[in-house]
């Protein structure tokens, strides 16, 4: 049973993040998901430390405080310092998640954090967190990732036309009067907050695969968006699958092998979209 609720911890990581990563590499933005997995980090141990709890709520707002400053800095530097968007970029968030780290190892006690976590995650440790709930020994992050799912689902289906035009035509969205700016900082705010509840089970690893692995693997297969998000589905349930399997017969990380799996599933992809074109 454990295996079971391991593999179901990973596919809904993967298919939270991997929703949004599929729109961040439509918008060309994909290292954006590894800045922003990295960059919160401060705000999360600074959002731990003012509040003294580890609460979802002030963790999610240090997180998206975090996120749309770590967004500010980067189009600041890139617009106003002359900087390509891409060494805006690396030069924001390595900043940023340098501090995290400094904070994280200066108040591990206090904040209850360790980094080797903050990296790697705990997937081993998921079925340790059951509660229960009409009966059912369900671990929380299970419920909680779930509630993340739905929310990301929402948002995505609600906003589709609006995600589709800012993505793929955002100079168009624009002209007819569309608030792409509010689009773009939404989506930000989102991945951030996706970050934050992903962090604590599977660490800032898998999180940064998930959110460019599977959706690149979609985009190699389809150009379609509603497709997309059907095959970054089964991308997560399958290498969440092959890597517990792998990462057990090696007596490996979890998180590691789900990684690797992932990409073993794009290169498939990759290799097929070779073939058939």
């Amino acid at each position: 049973m454990d295996a079971f609720w391991i593999i179901v911890t990973g596919f809904l990581v993967a298919s939270s993040t991997g929703m949004l990563g599929n729109l961040l590499l439509l918008r060309k933005m994909s290292m954006m998901g590894d800045a922003l997995s990295h960059a919160v980090l401060p705000g999360i141990v600074v959002a731990y430390l003012i509040s003294g709890s580890r609460a979802s709520i002030p963790l999610f707002v240090g997180a998206i405080i975090m996120g749309v400053l770590t967004t500010f800095l980067i189009q600041f530097f890139s617009s106003k310092g002359k900087m390509q968007s891409d060494a805006a970029m690396g030069t924001v968030f390595t900043f940023l998640f340098a501090v995290g780290v400094i904070l994280v190892t200066k108040f591990a006690g206090e904040a209850d954090i360790d980094a080797d976590c903050v990296l790697h995650g705990e997937l081993a440790f998921v079925p340790l967190q059951t509660s229960s709930f009409l009966g059912l020994g369900v671990p929380a992050p299970v419920w909680t990732l779930l509630g993340l799912l739905a929310v990301i689902q929402i948002i995505f289906w609600t906003g589709y036309k609006g995600w589709l035009i800012t993505s793929f035509n955002p100079e168009y969205a624009q002209s007819v009067g569309i608030r792409t700016v509010l689009w773009h900082y939404s989506l930000m705010a989102a991945t951030s907050v996706a970050t934050v509840v992903s962090f604590e089970s599977v660490g800032a690893i898998l999180v940064i695969a998930f959110l460019v692995v599977p959706a690149a693997t979609a985009y190699l297969l389809t150009d379609k968006l509603p497709l997309m998000t059907v095959i970054i589905l089964i991308h997560g349930l399958i290498s969440s699958t092959l890597g517990y399997f792998v990462s057990d017969a090696l007596e490996a990380s979890i998180s590691g092998s789900i990684a690797v799996m992932s990409f073993v599933l794009f290169a498939g992809a990759f290799l097929w979209n070779k073939k058939k074109g």
